[in-house]
């Protein structure tokens, strides 16, 4: 295996401050990628679902709990199994306290196929806290491109479900549909920021484009600094 090549302190730095050079041409094409992730246009989601959760039945706009966004993870759970996705369970292990989501008006919830009496003991074993649903029997998981399309996919062994994130907006009760990325675009999420960057209201931070943005449903931009996850009030919290 070829190791980095050995090289006296002044090299390394002069080696450090051109790939910086590079990492921040890159920064800068990320924050432009995500205002135009933040332009795409959304979709009224007019179908009905009925999700199953620790406190019953839900519908789509239960799982807000009362914030203007939802980031649900496709987490993929079939029916059958008794565990879930081995990645989908690594990728939900990522993700920390919600407190800092929910200070930004958003909500993370996991939803997958398998009937919560399996989705329970599983969640209980890995320790998770994060809402998680059953939408058994219904097609949400299909509707947002979390089952696979492929034909014959379980017959040949492979995962019937796609791991994704999909990103929803609230305005009063009516509820839209903003983005989704599946497969390798779960790569590298699992922060707050990265979460945050998914969605149509973005960071709610005054730099951010399209200006205006973060308080377009009424509600003012949040300040630019995370607090201590104990410091955020009920409202914005918990």
């Amino acid at each position: 295996m070829s190791l980095p090549e050995i090289v006296s302190r002044a090299e390394w730095r002069a080696a450090r401050a051109a790939l910086l050079d590079e990492e921040k041409a890159v920064t800068r094409a990320l924050d432009a990628l995500r205002a135009e992730r933040r332009r795409l246009p959304m979709v009224p989601v007019d179908r009905e679902y009925v999700f199953e959760g620790g406190d019953g039945k839900a519908t789509l706009l239960d799982l807000f709990q009362g914030r203007q966004q939802l980031v649900v993870h496709h987490f993929v759970f079939e029916p059958e199994w008794e565990t879930g996705c081995r990645c989908c369970s690594a990728f939900l292990d990522q993700i920390g306290r919600l407190a800092h989501l929910h200070a930004r008006r958003t909500t993370f919830a996991a939803v997958s196929r398998a009937p919560f009496t399996r989705i329970l003991p599983f969640k209980a074993r890995m320790g998770w806290t994060v809402p998680w649903y059953s939408s058994q029997p219904g097609d949400f998981g299909a509707d947002f491109g979390a089952v696979s399309e492929e034909d014959g996919a379980a017959e040949r062994g492979e995962m019937p479900g796609r791991p994704g994130v999909s990103c929803f907006l609230r305005d009063g009760d009516r509820v839209f549909h903003t983005y989704s990325a599946h497969g390798r675009g779960l790569e590298g999420l699992g922060s707050t920021t990265s979460l945050l960057d998914l969605t149509a209201l973005g960071r709610q931070e005054p730099w951010e484009e399209p200006r205006g943005r973060a308080n377009a449903l009424g509600a003012p931009a949040r300040p630019e600094h995370p607090r201590y996850h104990d410091e955020y009030d009920d409202r914005h919290g918990q």
